[in-house]
């Protein structure tokens, strides 16, 4: 499974929502949504800065994610959605060494 950090940040009815429903409600939320595509919540977390949650997820492969983000973006609860990424050491071990044949333009 790959992992992913999810940012995201409610709209004022999201906000709303969270609100009236409170915060754990939205942890089971997320957790059914994540199982519905195959994955599983591994944190949640609510800030206030630049984002509203922070969640790391584990997700059986980018179309999930896609899937996850596409419906949760689309519900007007959120006002941004960012799907990062995560990479553990190990991959990275393995991308840097591997041999890429490339040349930059101009050489």
């Amino acid at each position: 499974m790959a992992k992913y950090l999810l940012k995201v940040s409610y709209s004022s009815d999201g906000l709303k929502g969270v609100m009236k429903e409170g915060g754990t409600s939205r942890v089971k939320a997320v957790e059914r949504a994540l199982a519905g595509v195959g994955g599983s919540l591994e944190s949640f977390y609510f800030a206030f800065g630049g984002a509203d949650v922070y969640v790391i997820a584990d997700v059986p492969d980018h179309a999930a994610a896609v899937a996850m983000a596409a419906t949760v973006s689309t519900s007007g609860a959120i006002s941004n959605y960012e799907t990062v990424v995560l990479l553990a050491p190990s991959e990275i071990d393995e991308a840097v060494n591997r041999t890429v044949d490339y040349t930059p333009p101009g050489s």
